[in-house]
């Protein structure tokens, strides 16, 4: 760390992080105008998600484990049961993943909830806060793509709810992507590798794309539509090929949030994945009545780099993980 005389140096020009501060502002400003109140939460905390596709940092205090948090939405959703009405916070957050080119451990996620909206009006509201950051956007600008249109669409599979394994597979290979390792008994397993290979990197190129409609088991802490066929009550936003936003309509029945957190920590144990613990406090809090709602996460160090016309995420982070 210390052979490269430079390594003091940021990793963003000066300019770049004027621009993420006016960009900061904006975005404090835009809250403000429709009465969105701005709130903290702890960055570190007794429970961990659950996600098996997510893994945590830890670390100790007075020998027991705390988490750092992966997102402020347990805590959040926690507020809203409290009375809050609408929220929203810039956090920092952290997940333990290789840094790339879209992706550094330590990043910034703008997150809010809405009680009271539907999916489509906080779709409206993400598309009006994106449009104020990038100045490409506009009226007409965006599209509702369901995730089977994606796939039928970009890897030619005509019913991705149904299809088996094999198929998948032979669309895979077909593509020449690496499988080595993957869980052959894991059909999201497939479904996330042709996403993130095949698919995402050729949505939102021309026109902002919102993709609906994932299947049930991809739910996370969504509500599902039962179908047929069943579906979760999400979105994801895509511009450039990147996934910018994960937008939920939040699940609220306590029974149905304990099962999947319990489901989550069997999937973890059938990959080797030490099982992690759950959010008690959450599960109390929607027990006594979680309102109504809608959520998004909004990648912020992503649409940053879209704003400026840079291609990675150093780029417009004072900072990178390997000069912290």
């Amino acid at each position: 760390m210390t052979d490269n005389p430079n390594n003091w140096k940021p990793d963003a020009s000066l300019e770049t992080l004027q621009r993420r501060a006016e960009i900061l502002a904006k975005i404090r400003k835009f809250f403000a105008d429709r009465n969105v109140l701005e709130v903290e939460t702890p960055v570190l905390s007794h429970a961990a998600t659950t996600d098996p596709n997510i893994d945590s940092f830890v670390t100790t205090l007075y020998g027991k484990s705390l988490y750092l948090h992966t997102s402020p939405e347990f805590p959040m959703k926690r507020l809203l049961v409290a009375g809050s009405g609408p929220i929203y916070q810039m956090a920092k957050v952290f997940r333990h993943e290789q840094a790339g080119r879209q992706h550094n451990p330590e990043f910034t996620l703008l997150e809010w909830y809405r009680p009271g909206f539907d999916l489509l009006q906080l779709m409206d509201e993400v598309d009006d806060l994106v449009e104020a950051i990038l100045p490409t956007g506009g009226a007409g600008s965006t599209i509702i793509l369901t995730y089977a249109d994606a796939f039928k669409q970009y890897a030619g599979i005509d019913d991705i709810h149904t299809s088996a394994i094999d198929e998948l597979r032979q669309v895979v290979k077909g593509h020449g992507i690496e499988i080595e390792g993957l869980d052959d008994s894991d059909i999201d397993a497939w479904r996330d590798l042709l996403m993130g290979s095949i698919i995402a990197p050729r949505l939102g190129i021309e026109q902002w794309t919102f993709v609906t409609d994932y299947p049930a088991s991809q739910a996370s802490l969504s509500r599902i539509d039962p179908g047929p066929p069943a579906v979760a009550r999400r979105f994801e936003l895509f511009i450039h090929g990147m996934e910018i936003a994960n937008g939920f309509d939040e699940l609220k029945d306590v029974r149905q949030q304990r099962y999947r957190f319990e489901a989550d920590n069997d999937r973890r144990e059938g990959r080797g994945q030490p099982p992690l613990p759950i959010d008690g406090r959450l599960l109390a809090a929607l027990d006594v009545g979680l309102p109504d709602c809608v959520g998004v996460a909004l990648g912020l160090d992503r649409l940053i780099m879209l704003a400026v016309g840079e291609d990675s995420i150093s780029e417009v982070l004072s900072f990178q993980g390997d000069r912290a």
